[in-house]
């Protein structure tokens, strides 16, 4: 019984497949976690789409099944995360007034060309793909109304929350636009658009925007104290639930693709390798994506010949295959050459040799990207966390410390509504710290 009189704050996770919610305790346990699926996006009239309406609906439900499960007087906090760079259109009262474009919209190629006539190299409005790139479209589609804003995908959840909009946090309004480093929106972007069409308060991940409206509270049964919380991107809150929280920690995450991301003492951009920063309080983000990754594995080997050979691969003895395993020309980060060939050849007749060779050339990457972020002024990772599927690839853990050089541990919880849920219970400047 006296778990369940410990303060209890609520992560919400809207991504492109589903909605998650994690609740945890003041000791940062898990006490209750609900998931359930969205429609898929679909492509229709030159974009990729999915309903605003779907995400809330199933959001209600999913977050009306973790409340089942705990005591909601002890509710204390609420911080909701959404897929970066997915935007749709309101109005003042947070009325959908579009579909939303997504986080892989990339047909808004004419704005993009209009972004990179003003915009710095180093912002992170850059490409059709952009959150920036997609307001402009909706504005030009959907924009007579004189109240019209644009809202990433956690603005307009955590705005339904509060019952009033025009808000964002630093993390997903990045790629609108938005000067993280000074903190303003930059003069520029007047002669892009209309900048009542943005959100004009932009909060620190992980500080109180204000209480839950009493409409909500009474809806979902919870105190009227309840705070909501500034939010994140998915893939930022991911990294927070892990636990890396110092300067030099990063985070690898093996997954179809291998993304990184380090913790610096400053910002650093390299657009061409896709390189941005994130802020993290008075700390910042830096990170990147290969093309590379668990995906060009399972092209090779299905997942029966993968779990078998993991047993009998030898990372004692390297195999000096020089791979650099891609599904398809072209690369970006660590090396940023659209016509760069995959280089799986020459293949050895034994089929752990040669998996093993792609696991090693997957490391060589991972020890590249890292090394390129330290050449931008990021540093090299003091220590590494993996997440992902091939974070539970013991061998290759051992692999990847032998090119990486330091030590590498799993995350125990990489989900992120965990993440979310962190933010919730405490200001960043407590959860990420030096």
């Amino acid at each position: 019984m006296e778990s369940l009189m410990k303060s209890l704050y609520v992560g919400i996770d809207i991504g492109t497949s589903g909605c998650r919610v994690f609740i945890i305790d003041e000791d940062e346990q898990v006490v209750t976690h609900s998931s359930a699926p969205l429609p898929s996006s679909v492509f229709r009239n030159n974009h990729t789409i999915q309903s605003p309406i779907d995400w809330w609906e199933c959001c209600q439900q999913v977050l009306t099944e973790a409340l089942s499960n705990v005591d909601k007087s002890q509710i204390k906090a609420l911080t909701i995360d959404g897929t970066s760079g997915t935007v749709l259109l309101t109005n003042s009262d947070g009325g959908v007034l579009s579909d939303a474009y997504m986080y892989n919209d990339n047909s808004n190629n004419e704005q993009s060309l209009l972004i990179k006539q003003f915009a710095p190299k180093e912002n992170g409005a850059h490409g059709s793909s952009s959150g920036l790139a997609k307001c402009l479209s909706l504005v030009s589609k959907y924009g007579n109304n004189e109240s019209s804003v644009c809202l990433n995908q956690a603005d307009w959840i955590a705005g339904n929350f509060l019952n009033r909009y025009n808000f964002s946090d630093e993390n997903n309004a990045l790629k609108m636009g938005y000067d993280v480093i000074h903190r303003v929106w930059p003069k520029w972007i007047n002669k892009v658009i209309n900048p009542k069409y943005l959100p004009q308060n932009i909060y620190q991940p992980g500080k109180v925007i204000g209480q839950i409206c009493d409409t909500i509270a009474t809806h979902f049964g919870l105190p009227q104290t309840v705070k909501i919380v500034a939010g994140t991107t998915d893939s930022i809150a991911a990294f927070i639930a892990t636990g890396a929280s110092n300067i030099g920690d990063a985070v690898t995450s093996l997954g179809s693709t291998l993304a990184i991301k380090l913790i610096s003492t400053k910002p650093v951009y390299a657009p061409e390798y896709g390189v941005y920063s994130h802020r993290l309080g008075d700390m910042w983000l830096a990170g990147g994506a290969s093309n590379s990754g668990g995906a060009v594995l399972k092209k090779i080997f299905d997942q029966k010949q993968l779990d078998s050979m993991t047993n009998l691969l030898n990372p004692k003895k390297l195999t000096g295959l020089d791979y650099y395993p891609l599904l398809k020309k072209g690369e970006r980060f660590p090396i940023n050459d659209s016509e760069l060939e995959p280089k799986l050849a020459p293949r050895p007749k034994n089929d752990v040799e040669f998996f093993q060779g792609i696991l090693e050339g997957i490391a060589r990457i991972e020890r590249q990207a890292y090394s390129r972020l330290e050449e931008f002024g990021a540093g090299y990772p003091k220590r590494i966390i993996s997440m992902g599927s091939g974070s539970k690839n013991i061998p290759w853990r051992v692999i990847r410390e032998q090119y990486c050089g330091v030590n590498i541990s799993t995350s125990s919880n990489s989900e992120a509504a965990y993440g979310s849920a962190l933010l919730a219970k405490q200001s960043l400047a407590c959860s990420i710290r030096q």
